[in-house]
């Protein structure tokens, strides 16, 4: 697909975002901008010292005396420079640093908002390459981007002005190449930005393949895949190259396009100006200091091209976080959203909730209740909607209104916080954070006593092992937990959950890696610390569905059954089938082992 071309002015206009933190840093940035002023004019000042200079060389006037003058004079407006500069260095690249500070966290806040329908279809290593890559190039587009913009136009300004003073048809001879510059800007100033998308694009595709080759790096390992996968990483670098190739290629033929042209104008001046010192319309320290300020127009007139080169880039990052900014987050609260005392009665009222890009439902019509301190084990096949049902609690899900109850209030109208936080959730997928045991559980819940962590632990059953473990709970865990067992890693999040004893607690799968008997003494342990709380529970195990007060069965995203194991038992229907071949599952690999498992 062909990228689009946007123009200068647009790659400038993607940046309104950022005008809030230009505000927040207005006086930091104006001092900044007045430093850069002072300092591009004393600057100026400095060629017409020169040219004086030489006229009283020329003239034979010059005395001892008369150049200390002249090169003390230099030495102070140099120090003066020199002050300037460090200011608005510190002043407008600081201000940079705050933009990437404070776009780095909007970002990573906006996208906390973002439903899961989103990290669905966006990759991680793309989200990692905005998050850095992207963020670097917009700072360097308001910092040095900024000061180059500035600098140059006013510096050029100021010098042509200067110029014209010493001479107004040497000066016309001078910009005779400027109309050339600023066309040839504008046309590679679209091609760098059609690159820069691509090389941004790319860089995030080979960044999702690095973190793929070692998030899997087992894996690998197991299935000696290491040859396959170095190809694979191989080839999206070797993509990555092209592309910047491509780009380099651009920024190549850019400037020495941009020197030639200016030292065309520097030719023009030798040849011209010569002749008019010679015949004395000009004298020689006008001459050169004429030259002076020719160098140093070429600075704005680089910079222009730099200028355009980073704002491109820029553009073109900015793009792509506007993109993640102008994304709508699905599940807010409403302007009256409420905070009750939850107690745990959950109803299910014609819940129907279908996945984006798909024709069938996930849950379709459900209804029934769950009363405040019930025990309720959700039972299926896999992808009956088991996970489905149970995210829609949380509202990680956004279902119909009207569809959902917590103690009779719509779960559309109670504040996501308030929700949330009277829910505990062990999910199917284990957490487990780069952090010490202690803060993997209390999760910065620091209003919780080392007793109540250490009962938590009990329950689970994983206080002893964390015991013998080099530092006890200050033990720092590896990435993802990658130290513990899948069954550590599981009983440590459970622990998590049951930490705030919330009212509500959802234990979706949460024990498939430990053994039947621990799970049983885990779930009794629960059950007996959660006496009078809601417990919901996904198991694929008999002695864990068959112990609840109520079993809701779901089939194809529909509740076929509910009632509880002895009822259904009776009737003979889904739940029985479904029980009976997991007894016999369960007995197999009983004589194939000689243990359950």
């Amino acid at each position: 697909m062909k990228l689009p071309q946007p123009k200068l002015l647009g790659a400038l206009q993607t940046f309104r975002p950022l005008k809030e933190y230009f505000i927040q840093n207005r006086w930091r940035v104006a001092f900044g901008v007045i430093c850069l002023l002072f300092a591009d004019f004393v600057q100026l000042r400095i060629p017409l010292l020169i040219g004086g200079a030489i006229d009283t060389l020329t003239l034979q006037t010059a005395t001892s005396g008369i150049l200390l003058e002249y090169a003390l004079l230099i030495l102070l407006l140099a120090s003066s420079i020199g002050l300037f500069r460090y200011m608005w260095r510190i002043l407008l690249l600081g201000h940079s640093r705050r933009v990437e500070q404070g776009l780095r966290n909007k970002l990573y806040k906006h996208l906390q908002t973002l439903p899961l329908s989103f990290y669905h279809r966006t990759k991680t290593g793309d989200l990692m390459a905005r998050a850095i890559n992207d963020i670097a190039a917009i700072r360097m587009a308001t910092g040095m981007g900024l000061v180059s913009l500035i600098d140059g136009l006013v510096l050029g300004a100021a010098t042509i002005g200067f110029m014209i003073y010493i001479n107004f048809y040497l000066t016309l001879i001078a910009l005779i190449p400027t109309p050339f510059i600023i066309y040839m800007t504008r046309i590679f100033a679209r091609r760098m930005s059609t690159s820069y998308e691509r090389v941004q694009k790319t860089f995030s595709d080979l960044t999702e393949r690095v973190r793929e080759a070692f998030a899997g790096i087992r894996v690998i390992k197991a299935y000696c895949r290491e040859p396959w996968e170095y190809e694979n990483v191989k080839k999206e670098g070797q993509r990555y190259v092209s592309e910047n190739m491509n780009l380099a290629k651009t920024i190549a033929l850019f400037f020495p396009m941009m020197a030639i042209f200016t030292n065309l104008g520097l030719a023009a001046v030798i040849w011209m100006g010569g002749r008019l010192t010679i015949l004395g319309h000009i004298s020689t320290g006008d001459f050169v200091a004429f030259g002076v300020y020719l160098n140093l127009l070429a600075w704005p007139m680089m910079a222009m091209g730099w200028v355009a080169n980073m704002i491109q880039r820029g553009g073109a990052s900015m793009r792509r976080i506007n993109r993640i900014l102008e994304e709508s987050p699905e599940i807010m609260d409403s302007p009256t959203a409420l905070k009750p005392r939850i107690r745990g009665k959950i109803e299910f009222r014609g819940l129907s909730f279908r996945y984006p890009e798909t024709d069938a439902y996930a849950a379709d019509n459900i209804e029934f209740t769950i009363e405040a301190g019930q025990t309720v084990s959700v039972v299926g096949r896999v992808g009956s909607g088991k996970t489905t049902l149970l995210q829609a609690i949380p509202r990680l899900l956004n279902v119909p209104k009207g569809t959902l109850f917590i103690d009779n209030i719509d779960v559309r109208d109670l504040s996501l916080g308030t929700l949330r936080e009277n829910i505990g959730f062990v999910t199917q997928e284990t957490v487990i954070f780069a952090d010490t045991v202690r803060n993997n559980v209390v999760f910065d819940r620091n209003n919780f006593p080392d007793e109540s962590l250490e009962k938590v632990l009990r329950v689970a059953e994983i206080f002893d092992e964390i015991q013998v473990m080099d530092k006890g709970l200050d033990t720092l865990l590896g990435e993802r937990g990658i130290t513990l067992s899948g069954g550590q890693r599981q009983r440590l999040t459970i622990a998590r959950a049951l930490l705030a004893d919330p009212p509500i607690l959802i234990l979706d799968d949460a024990l498939s890696m430990v053994d039947t008997r621990t799970e049983e003494r885990i779930l009794n342990q629960i059950l007996e610390f959660r006496k009078e709380k809601t417990t919901l529970m996904v198991s694929h195990r008999v002695s864990t569905i068959s112990r609840a007060d109520l079993l809701a069965v779901l089939d194809k995203g529909q509740l076929v059954e509910k009632g509880d194991h002895r009822t259904l038992m009776e009737t003979g229907h889904e739940y029985a089938r479904l029980y009976e071949r997991q007894i016999l599952a369960q007995e197999l690999e009983i004589e194939a082992t000689g243990h359950a498992w």
